[in-house]
């Protein structure tokens, strides 16, 4: 098996990096490590485990992000994450929601670092794969570079040794999550600073990337970056990204990644998933191309998705090709497979 790597990750994103979302990044890029939806302990130990942590084969490497902050609770859905063939655990420690922090985990555990090292320990010992952690930089408006240096230092001592940041404080009073991801000040040079003072951890940047050059950069600089809504409204920039990481891996055309997910979706419709879960990913794959209004209308329109017929997406890229001001280009048709 290939050594561990975070050269370019794709963050957990609540009710976005759902597994038909990975499968659909994978297409786009390769060797990106994924990351699924934090889930939270209380979903494992009480709701269908099945449900929360089945995934494809295809989407290798791949981390589950638990939300908890009971050591015992942690173990439990760790080893479970493990049975299930997880390649990675990681603890959220940067959610800054109102429903997380009634629940005590998220950005309010990096004001108990003792704790957050407890339940890193508590993983450590259930599994044999890293125990991650993402985090925010400080808590509220308080700036001092001590806070996240300490709080990392007593995770450092359980001996993790990959962390991604999230570049920003988390403000866990009057600003939303929306708002949390972008007021804030981004302060990169803190990450800088924490891969300087620790040098034998992995630093991932999390915040602010938006565009396949600067996430290059990023990635040089530090050990590699973590995309979220760049992922969701661009996802292209997986592709760019992956191009420019990886020299010698091949990417697939939108037609290959078209005729994969026409594919992919169904065998899913067929076990029962609603085809709307499968487009709703997708809808940004053509941005900036000719006819992407007409490929977004026509995966989103709800009349079209409720007959659950996966060729939808084909005649939806089909559409796009076929646009008013791409006539008379060539269309590509998909290929057998990718």
């Amino acid at each position: 098996m290939d050594s561990p790597d975070w050269r370019l990750c794709v963050a957990p994103m609540i009710d976005v990096t759902d597994r038909h979302c990975r499968y659909f990044h994978r297409l786009l890029a390769p060797r990106a490590r994924l990351y699924t939806e934090m889930i939270t302990t209380g979903a494992l130990l009480h709701g269908s485990v099945s449900r929360h942590l089945d995934f494809d084969e295809a989407e290798h490497p791949v981390a589950l992000q638990l939300g908890g902050s009971e050591p015992d609770a942690l173990a439990h859905a760790a080893k479970l994450g493990r049975q299930w063939g997880y390649d990675e655990i990681n603890l959220n420690c940067g959610c800054p929601s109102e429903r997380v922090q009634k629940g005590a985990f998220g950005a309010c555990l990096m004001a108990e670092p003792a704790l957050v090292a407890d339940c890193m320990k508590a993983m450590q010992d259930a599994v044999d794969v890293p125990v991650t952690v993402k985090h925010r930089l400080g808590l509220d408006y308080e700036e001092s570079y001590a806070f996240v240096r300490d709080f990392v230092g007593k995770i450092y001592d359980t001996g993790c040794r990959v962390f991604i940041a999230h570049a920003r404080n988390a403000v866990l009073k009057g600003l939303s999550p929306k708002d949390n991801r972008e007021i804030p000040p981004l302060r990169y040079d803190v990450v800088k600073q924490l891969k300087l003072d620790f040098p034998d951890c992995t630093f991932v940047l999390n915040g602010g990337l938006a565009d396949a050059e600067q996430s290059v950069r990023a990635a040089d600089e530090f050990d590699g970056v973590m995309l979220g809504r760049a992922a969701w409204h661009t996802p292209r920039v997986l592709s760019e990204v992956s191009l420019q990481l990886w020299p010698s891996v091949r990417l697939p055309s939108d037609a290959q990644v078209v005729d994969a997910m026409t594919e992919y979706a169904a065998r899913q419709v067929a076990k029962g998933v609603p085809l709307r879960v499968m487009t709703r990913p997708m809808l940004g794959l053509v941005n900036g191309q000719s006819g992407a209004r007409r490929w977004r209308r026509m995966l989103s329109d709800p009349a079209l998705l409720a007959a659950n017929n996966p060729e939808l997406i084909y005649d939806a890229w089909r559409s796009q090709r076929q646009a008013p001001e791409m006539r008379g280009a060539a269309f590509e048709a998909a290929p057998a497979g990718v």
